[in-house]
């Protein structure tokens, strides 16, 4: 019986340990500042605030290990991620924002660190769409600074919104 319960505590003990736990960390963030003399432009670049942003973020993210980079397909979010990408050395990949979090993209971002970058709209709603409630709401259109984390460990979900300027 000794023998027994001994087995059970180390059992225990080592059922508890970090190696059993698995962590998936998302950071999500709208794209930087956008042209807007054409307003009837759909598809436009970064401008030269927006490409300072996007600089800006890969400095924020010096120290952060992404396993992975994902933006939408246009122009103003996929030069947001680019500097980021780049100083990590990871390609940018695309994802459909009226498909996110796919069963598909769960399963290839399962256990990593994966950077995020979308809109106004798409953003918080993504970070839902991960968190399963409607916590956050859309971003102010004039708003670039939004960083949403989000932290899953076996299935239990953190997030925590900064405004980084």
């Amino acid at each position: 019986m000794r023998y027994f319960k001994l087995f059970i505590i180390l059992f225990a003990i080592n059922a508890c340990t970090p190696e059993k736990l698995e962590t998936t960390t998302y950071y999500l963030i709208r794209h930087a500042e956008k042209d807007r003399t054409n307003k009837e432009n759909k598809n436009p670049d970064l401008n030269t605030k927006g490409l300072e942003r996007a600089e800006n973020w890969a400095k924020v993210f010096q120290n952060i290990d992404f396993d992975m980079v994902y933006s939408t397909n246009y122009n103003r979010t996929k030069q947001t991620a680019s500097p980021t990408a780049k100083s990590k050395n990871l390609e940018v990949e695309m994802y459909d924002p009226r498909n996110m979090y796919s069963d598909d993209f769960q399963k290839d971002t399962k256990g990593k660190t994966v950077l995020i970058v979308g809109h106004s709209n798409t953003t918080p709603q993504f970070v839902n769409k991960i968190l399963e409630e409607e916590k956050y709401t859309d971003i102010n259109d004039l708003n670039n600074a939004n960083l949403y984390m989000v932290t899953i460990i076996n299935d239990i979900k953190n997030s925590s919104l900064l405004k980084i300027d």
